[in-house]
């Protein structure tokens, strides 16, 4: 388990990383907001797979 949440730290931070330069750059609403619904997207799995017990 705990190397799953590592690894699910280390992605949420490398998502961040790569995609909040970009809007900042581009200043665009409609793609910040396709980016924060894909973070949602990325958070809402990341939370069903650290609760599976499939380990």
């Amino acid at each position: 388990m705990p190397i799953k949440i590592f690894a699910a730290i280390v992605a949420i931070a490398l998502l961040l990383a790569f995609t909040i330069p970009v809007v900042v750059k581009l200043k665009g609403i409609a793609l910040g907001a396709v980016i924060l619904i894909g973070i949602a997207m990325m958070l809402v799995d990341l939370w069903q797979s650290l609760q599976s017990k499939d380990d």
